[in-house]
């Protein structure tokens, strides 16, 4: 069997995380997205309500580029801390709540005297500081894009790490059911010297067609060629389904149930501990690759 490379692999794992930041004069605003495997695509984003209004478009963006995980978006925007503090103040509006609030005092019994923060806490008398909001959407975009960007290139080093990893069990697999074909003829034919002696040892006559029938019967229950030739079909699935392009992660979920369906096969038609230990090594292999696949995108 041709063993196929792992560095030609295009898979992506589901488990990755990337951050970028951009400085503006809204101050720092920093995009995180990180993920962990999950069966389907889910998409949960959090960010401030200066870009609330762009969660649509930011969640089609993201779609469009990542197929399958739990994936969290965290967008975050601090203030610029080297920015000099001021506080704008609508005089206008404070002169008249000041105004107001004199004649209001000849109308009460001893009243308490204004304070000027009272005043402030009017609402409108402080004025926010503006930003360019059509500049910090922009900002906000492009910034979620080189995110992606960041996101995907690591999760694909982490699927080039994932298909190095099934590649060598693959070939691990390989060798064990090449082993186990060769092994056959050999556990017959130890049977049979076996049962030759048991004969000799109990002084009786051979019948030879009574060994014939006992190793007709005994190759038969052993004859697993089909079994083998389906674990190798599946194995160089596998090595076909990790050149791919595309998500590859339910297919490979689904070879493994078919590679553990044939290694039980295997060992439930077992006479000798060689081909029991075959099952067994197999399906350690099988489950480890399992495990590995869950992550695959």
């Amino acid at each position: 069997m041709t063993s196929t490379s792992p560095a030609s692999s295009t898979i992506h794992s589901m488990t990755a995380f990337a951050r970028c930041e951009a400085n503006g004069e809204w101050g720092v605003l920093s995009i995180e997205i990180r993920s962990v495997n999950h069966r389907y695509l889910d998409v949960s984003m959090r960010m401030p309500e200066d870009v609330r209004v762009l969660e649509s478009k930011l969640r089609s963006l993201l779609t469009s580029k990542v197929n399958r995980g739990k994936v969290e978006v965290n967008i975050r925007i601090n203030p610029n801390p080297n920015a000099p503090a001021s506080i704008n103040i609508n005089t206008e509006l404070a002169e008249a709540v000041s105004k107001q609030s004199r004649e209001v005092e000849h109308l009460l019994y001893n009243p308490a005297a204004v304070s000027p923060l009272e005043v402030m806490r009017w609402p409108g008398v402080i004025i926010p500081n503006t930003i360019d909001i059509s500049a910090l959407h922009k900002a906000t975009r492009e910034l979620l894009d080189e995110v992606i960007i960041d996101f995907k290139a690591t999760r694909q080093r982490e699927g080039e790490k994932l298909a190095a990893m099934l590649e060598q069990r693959c070939a691990g697999m390989v060798k064990i059911v090449s082993d186990t074909a060769l092994m056959i003829p050999d556990i017959l034919n130890a049977r049979r010297e076996k049962l030759l002696a048991r004969f000799a040892e109990l002084k009786l006559d051979i019948d030879h067609n009574r060994i014939e029938q006992e190793m007709v019967m005994l190759a038969q229950k052993l004859d697993v060629e089909e079994e083998l030739d389906r674990l190798t079909a599946h194995i160089e699935e596998i090595r076909r389904v990790l050149t791919q392009t595309e998500p590859v992660g339910r297919r490979l979920d689904f070879l493994m149930q078919e590679l553990n369906r044939e290694a039980n096969t295997l060992g439930s038609k077992s006479i000798d501990t060689q081909t029991t230990k075959a099952s067994v090594d197999l399906k350690v292999l099988i489950e480890q690759m399992r495990e590995q696949v869950q992550n695959i995108e």
